[in-house]
């Protein structure tokens, strides 16, 4: 069978790790016990024979109508059949001691034949378990892996999957859980039993979301973008990795598919922002907190991205074994860009621990010491090439926007100081800083065409230059950052969203990225579009691209990485905490919620 659209699929979570649920019933891709541990049901990038669990009729085919139940993580699916009409709930209980998946079929009207196929594949779909039959249910078990199913129906092995069939009539509930333990522990110990497992889902989804602080216009889409960030989160450490899966594609059929499993430091400032506004503190406290662990170290290795529990090695692989999603391979696991010099990390940093400062978060003295340290490391480094925000594979250049996230963490220790007293040497880091400004303004503005390029001598651009007036680099009114907002939507626009930059980069000695082949539409960076829009006052445009930004979210409110605008097809890895976090900000800027880094 071929790969359902990116945009069918809903996310489950316990906040440990994720699962994607298609339209079909069939859970597709899953990770145990962690998000960034190898899946158990990898058919997303591959096919059936790399393990799914399809619960659904008999009679096959899309739900009739889904949706998360109220602003929870539980997902309800129905089908309207020629015998009645059935509802599965899917859902994921907030880690206990195992991690469990939910399944309730429940008969709403009629009687409707139904139908389980489950294929566990661990190590990516690599490693058929040894299966066993227990009380009410079966048991998987491979290397470090038991996965016990547990439910009254009778089961029964047909080429390498256990398939059961069964009829529900109206009023009638038949459980499914599956839980993952460690190969050496007993499997039997610490199962959930569904009707209480969703009883305590379903508060624990309430009592969070009560929490919510945000009261503007799309309320409903801010929700439902702030559970799905929550979802996201390694709970144990607090780290937010930026999506659920790896190597779905930034272009359909091309080798452009990356490994998103990870926490980017660069998402620090942005996911900040959104949890503390819309009062998230907790949350918020434990991102910073996890940040400054991350970093703490020699500043001269401060890497772009970590693992959810701060490792720092994240060897890159392919398997050779995955066809990949719509043919896109490889399929990579583990993540080379880490080792990449991307210099705007340092000023990300800087300035996300500026925002809980200011925030009145409380910080250990030491998160000031590590602040310094790479300051430090800023004064000596700011003027070399690197790689950019956008993680490059081509030549190292002078990137506008790392230039710039580096005058941003200067500035940031200027203000630690004059508004919140620490100690430093103030003098020193305003005169780096006007010296940053002033390269950057001499280097990296085209005055002929007026706007702001995406490097240093390019003639191309780079939609990260939007944030020039986000983080108070220039005011929003100066015309080189009008100037700059027109030249960006224009050149870089496909349909009304944006790409990220040209891929041909024709000016230079080659393809800016290193890589073969095009992208879609980047959705934070048209997010970034409408707030620069509000910014510069041409507010009824950003409030109509933001409307038109919503209207990409599939039918449960997620969207994945990027848009492929002639396909009109989510691309990219999904759900992607860049782009419900970028929804959120945008959200509360167009709605006059937002605060920016700085006021300039």
């Amino acid at each position: 069978m071929g790969s359902a659209p990116i945009e069918d699929y809903a996310l489950l979570g316990d906040l440990h790790t994720a699962a994607l649920l298609g339209r079909d019933g069939s859970i597709d891709w899953l990770c145990l016990p962690r998000f960034d541990s190898p899946a158990c049901f990898a058919a997303l990038l591959h096919d059936e024979s790399a393990g799914y669990w399809r619960l659904a009729p008999a009679a096959g085919g899309p739900a009739t109508r889904r949706g998360y139940r109220g602003d929870t993580l539980i997902v309800d699916s129905e089908w309207d059949t020629d015998g009645g009409t059935v509802r599965i709930t899917d859902f994921m209980p907030p880690r206990g001691k195992v991690a469990d998946v939910v399944r309730i079929v429940e008969g709403v009207s009629g009687r409707v034949q139904m139908r389980m196929d489950l294929a566990i594949r661990f190590d990516y779909g690599s490693v058929v378990p040894w299966v066993r039959r227990s009380d009410g249910g079966l048991i998987a078990v491979a290397g470090p892996d038991t996965v016990c199913l547990t439910s009254p129906v009778t089961m029964r092995g047909e080429n390498l999957t256990t398939v059961a069939e069964f009829e529900v009539s109206a009023g009638e509930k038949v459980p499914f859980v599956l839980t993952h333990v460690a190969s050496h522990l007993l499997p039997d110990a610490a199962r959930s039993e569904a009707t209480r497992a969703l009883g305590k889902t379903i508060s624990f989804w309430q009592n969070w979301i009560d929490q919510c602080s945000y009261r503007g216009q799309w309320s409903d889409a801010v929700r439902r973008a702030v559970i799905t960030l929550k979802a996201l989160t390694y709970a144990p450490t607090g780290g937010i990795v930026a999506a659920a899966t790896t190597s779905l594609p930034e272009c359909l059929g091309g080798v452009r598919n990356w490994d998103y499993r990870y926490c980017w430091l660069r998402d620090a400032t942005f996911a900040l922002q959104a949890l503390l506004g819309t009062g998230y503190v907790a949350e918020a406290k434990a991102w910073r907190e996890w940040l400054v662990r991350a970093v703490a170290g020699d500043p001269a290795k401060l890497q772009i991205m970590y693992g959810l529990d701060g490792t720092r090695r994240l060897p890159e692989q392919t398997l050779d074994w995955l066809s990949g999603y719509e043919g896109s391979a490889p399929v990579r696991v583990g993540n080379g860009a880490a080792g990449q010099f991307q210099l705007d990390v340092w000023g990300e940093v800087l300035d996300g621990l500026n925002l809980a400062l200011d925030s009145g978060l409380e910080c250990e003295d030491t998160a000031w010491d590590i602040q310094r340290a790479l300051l430090d490391f800023l004064e000596g480094n700011w003027d070399r090439p690197d790689a950019s925000l956008w993680e490059v594979r081509g030549p190292q250049r002078h990137f506008v926007h790392s230039k710039v996230m580096a005058w941003a963490g200067v500035d940031r220790a200027v203000h630690a100081v004059q508004a919140h007293g620490r100690e430093g040497p103030v003098d020193a880091w305003r005169a780096l800083a006007e010296t940053i400004h002033a390269d950057v303004c001499e280097h990296g503005f085209d005055a002929e065409r007026g706007t702001f390029t995406q490097y240093y001598g390019s003639a191309g651009l780079d939609s990260a230059l939007l944030l020039i007036p986000r983080v108070g680099f220039l005011p929003w009114d100066d015309p080189r950052v009008v100037g700059t907002v027109d030249a960006v939507q224009r050149e870089l626009s496909s349909d009304g969203f944006l790409r990220r930059y040209e891929t041909d980069d024709s000016d230079s000695d080659g393809d800016v990225d290193g890589l073969p082949g095009t992208e879609g539409a980047f959705l934070v960076c048209t997010f970034w579009l409408a707030d620069a829009l509000h910014g510069i006052g041409r507010r009824d445009e950003a409030r109509a691209l933001f409307e038109r930004l919503l209207g990409l979210r599939n039918d449960v409110g997620l969207l994945s990485e990027e848009y492929d605008t002639a396909a009109r097809r989510q691309i990219g890895n999904t759900p992607q905490a860049f782009s419900m976090v970028g929804l959120v900000n945008t959200a509360r800027g167009l709605s006059g919620e937002a605060t920016r880094t700085r006021n300039h």
